[in-house]
């Protein structure tokens, strides 16, 4: 029986900041736990990245209320410095980061295996508000 491909979702924004001070606020954990929620009500309490080939991140996210949580991880094996990360998650779909830099401005470009749970609109617009939060911190910080 033949595997499908999974579908691939795209999710991006312009940050009006230079691709050095965008790749740290992407990478850094102190950064990761102020911006990476998809709504005001959750949040990312704590954040571990080993950038680097074969290197682990785990970012925990949790709802505010503490109703529930989860910890989102995987295993990089692209990173080339200010320009694209690649990793698999720990279900092994497939992320994919580009990092364009536009000098004094960043296109970030995120393609992700959508899961089967939920349906792909969903799981753009929550990787989406991520992407947006991202770039107002960036922006703003």
């Amino acid at each position: 029986m033949e595997k499908s491909q999974p579908t691939k979702v795209t999710v991006q924004a312009v940050i009006q900041a230079p691709v050095e001070k965008v790749w740290r606020y992407w990478t850094e954990p102190d950064h990761i736990t102020k911006w990476n929620q998809a709504s005001e009500d959750w949040h990312a309490p704590r954040a571990e990245n080993d950038l680097r080939i074969g290197g682990k991140f785990l970012t925990r996210m949790e709802a505010k209320d503490g109703s529930m949580g989860f910890d989102f991880g995987g295993v990089y094996d692209v990173v080339n410095l200010h320009e694209a990360i690649g990793y698999a998650m720990e279900d092994g779909r497939r992320v994919d980061i580009a990092f364009v830099d536009q000098g004094n401005e960043t296109k970030v470009v995120e393609t992700f295996d959508a899961e089967s749970s939920n349906p792909v609109e969903l799981q753009q617009a929550g990787w989406q508000a991520i992407m947006d939060n991202f770039k107002a911190y960036t922006e703003h910080n």
